[in-house]
């Protein structure tokens, strides 16, 4: 069954990962500190890159989250982990993983 998982899960879980790193990489700019040069840019135009600054940062800090939960999956994977109820220790269920590898437990427990 493990190693089911793994051809059916670990690359859809790798590839998010890629996907979330490039990500955060791509957006380095816009988390970058706003320049405050008052000969150069307005007071509203500070305060609109001000505002993109956070927003983009509050994204970065969804994106690592799910970066880290992606992170466990494949570590479960890998250990033999996968695909086992955090809390009642029975299987979670090929449709509820299909929907997202990443989930920890089963319907049950989930409720």
């Amino acid at each position: 069954m493990e190693e089911d998982f793994a051809v059916r899960y670990g690359p859809r879980l790798r590839a998010e990962l890629a996907e979330l790193r490039a990500a955060s990489e791509g957006a380095l700019e816009a988390r970058r500190p706003v320049e405050l040069d008052q000969q150069s840019v307005g007071r509203l135009s500070r305060m609109d890159a001000l505002q993109g600054q956070a927003m983009a940062q509050a994204v970065d800090v969804r994106r690592a989250a799910r970066q880290r939960v992606v992170e466990a999956a494949l570590s479960r994977l890998e250990s033999g982990e996968f695909g086992w109820c955090e809390a009642c220790g029975e299987h979670i269920g090929v449709k509820r993983l299909d929907l997202d590898p990443t989930l920890v437990r089963c319907v049950g427990c989930a409720r």
